[in-house]
């Protein structure tokens, strides 16, 4: 047998070395981006405010994901609600006299029910009680891990059957970013079907959220979004190349009312359009011009009043 080459025995191991490192920073990435630290206190900036020496850094050691707490609570008479089999989801119940039904609100990533009082505000002077839930990890909820949407779904399930049982009036969901994907996987996983939906910028997939992120770090995507979609899958027990929220719009046959902020760093146009060209029940897609990745009623409330009321009436 022939001997390989000192050169090319060296450029072996040296492909190794960079396989290695590779997987291993997006594994401790992956790790770092879907669990929660109960010992962080400082939350990594956003990725426009980091110094170059800074992004560096968080490229090479990940964000620092302090667990994300209730700050405000609700100024009405409320109940503190917890649900849940596995672990304790929980939830605040805010009712209003001679309502129309209820709706029910999820947050995004990295958010908690207190971050949902000023939409359920809107929603209660329109006539309808709201349930305000924190996903697992958030909040006043168990644990410590966010799965970007795949398991939070079953929450979704589980406040919609809460509300089912306890109810006879209509049911709507809220949802934004990480809430809005945990309601349309819910819609296809579980098949359930509550009057409306109301959900604000969704990503199309994974792969697509986790490049978005590379690309505003002015990182390149290629390998290690991939990697890193891999491992935070492999960690949270789910085929994460298969979270997509464009295919889970096929099974969503309930009105959708669909919000976008056009200039959503986030997620992209062609996602959304992708999403509503897959829903298959009534829907209205409504643009705000001037908003990024952010709660939509900064710059929007009378708009986003208006469309919310249109919608449900």
């Amino acid at each position: 047998m022939k001997k390989i080459k000192p050169t090319l025995k060296k450029s072996l191991y040296l492909l190794i070395l960079i396989f290695i490192g590779m997987n291993s920073i997006a594994f401790f990435h992956a790790y770092k981006f879907t669990h929660f630290d109960s010992n962080s206190i400082q939350k990594t900036k956003k990725p426009k405010e980091l110094t170059a020496f800074e992004k560096t850094k968080t490229l090479l050691f990940g964000v620092n994901n302090p667990k994300p707490t209730n700050k405000t609570f609700p100024t009405q008479n409320y109940e503190t609600i917890n649900i849940g089999l596995d672990f304790e989801i929980e939830c605040w119940s805010i009712k209003t006299n001679n309502s129309k039904g209820t709706v029910i609100l999820f947050h995004g990533y990295g958010g908690e029910k207190s971050t949902l009082l000023d939409q359920s505000n809107i929603f209660l002077n329109l006539g309808y009680n709201t349930l305000l839930v924190d996903f697992m990890g958030s909040g006043g909820s168990q644990g410590y891990q966010t799965t970007i949407g795949f398991h939070e779904s079953e929450q979704v399930k589980l406040s919609y059957d809460y509300i089912k049982k306890n109810s006879d009036k209509d049911i709507y969901l809220f949802g934004t970013s990480m809430g809005s994907v945990a309601i349309l996987k819910a819609t296809d996983v579980y098949k359930i079907n509550p009057e409306g939906i109301i959900i604000e910028c969704p990503f199309g997939t994974m792969y697509q959220t986790v490049c978005s992120r590379f690309k505003m770090m002015n990182a390149p995507t290629f390998p290690m979004a991939g990697l890193l979609v891999f491992w935070g899958g492999i960690q949270n027990g789910f085929w994460a190349f298969g979270h997509n929220p464009s295919e889970y719009a096929k099974s969503t046959i309930c009105p959708t009312l669909l919000m976008y902020g056009e200039q959503d760093e986030k997620v992209s146009r062609q996602e959304i359009d992708e999403i509503f060209k897959n829903l298959k029940g009534k829907k209205q897609l409504k643009l705000y011009p001037e908003t990024v990745h952010e709660n939509y009623l900064i710059k929007n409330k009378a708009q986003w009043t208006t469309d919310v009321g249109s919608f449900l009436d």
